[in-house]
């Protein structure tokens, strides 16, 4: 599938898509949130892809949203029009039921750094830099970033990074949790790529009821999350894959799943 700004192709059950705005340092205008939206969709409806690797060309993830579009945000409707449209692209990133993996390449700043959280894990680049600097454009994060990053670093780091617009490295990410793990430059597709195969060969209605019983603990109480996990535990016992690991298990063979 082809889009304006992302560079987008499918090897072995995993979708790579790059956003490809590297003279503007992959910067998120309204057509690559036209183009996520779109691409979200097409893998939802893909049952040839089980995971999916977002990236960016160049030596940028996505350096923040597009200012000269921000720029013209200059009124309370605009500005709300401006935040409420991307925070749905990425909560729709977010709700997707395939695991979006975030390959953080260089630069993830302001709403490139928001984007990296709306995916469900993220690995980065040694080279790799986060930050929410909308402060200094007299500015507040319009995307999550006083959402997401708080439920992922906690409240004193996450208000640090919004209120100073200071940048953290990959190895401080990684130390506050906001990134899984770090790899060289080169190596970092092929290594995702590596997680993206192993969550492929297991079962992909287990691999959509983890993500939604696990995404509902971020929004709801402990023991409505509890009852949720029972549900979903009970739909997939009455699946052809529970049957398939199971019996495979008992006979000592690796399993194969369909998906059903």
């Amino acid at each position: 599938m082809e889009f304006q700004t992302l560079l987008v192709s499918i090897e072995k059950n995993t979708a790579l898509i790059k956003l490809n705005r590297p003279d503007k340092l992959n910067a998120l205008s309204k057509q690559v949130f036209d183009d996520l939206n779109s691409c979200v969709d097409w893998i939802e409806g893909n049952d040839d892809i089980g995971c999916a690797i977002l990236t960016g060309e160049g030596k940028a993830f996505a350096a923040g949203a597009d200012i000269k579009e921000l720029n013209r945000s200059n009124s309370l409707s605009l500005g709300r029009q401006f935040s409420e449209y991307g925070s749905r692209v990425m909560e729709k990133i977010f709700n997707l039921n395939k695991p979006v993996i975030a390959a953080v390449n260089g630069f993830a700043l302001g709403g490139g750094c928001e984007l990296a959280m709306s995916c469900h894990m993220r690995y980065a680049s040694e080279k790799a830099k986060f930050g929410q600097p909308e402060v200094n454009l007299g500015i507040i994060p319009g995307y999550g970033g006083t959402q997401r990053l708080t439920k992922l670093i906690g409240f004193g780091k996450a208000l640090e990074m919004n209120l100073t617009g200071d940048m953290i490295n990959s190895d401080e990410a990684k130390r506050l949790g906001l990134v899984n793990d770090i790899y060289s430059p080169e190596s970092l597709i092929t290594e995702v790529q590596k997680i993206c195969d192993n969550i492929n060969s297991k079962a992909p209605l287990a691999v959509s009821a983890i993500l939604e019983s696990m995404k509902s603990s971020l929004e709801t109480g402990y023991r409505d999350g509890l009852a949720l996990e029972s549900r979903k535990f009970g739909e997939i016992c009455a699946t052809e894959d529970f049957y398939e690991g199971t019996m495979a298990f008992l006979e000592k063979r690796e399993a194969v799943f369909k998906g059903s």
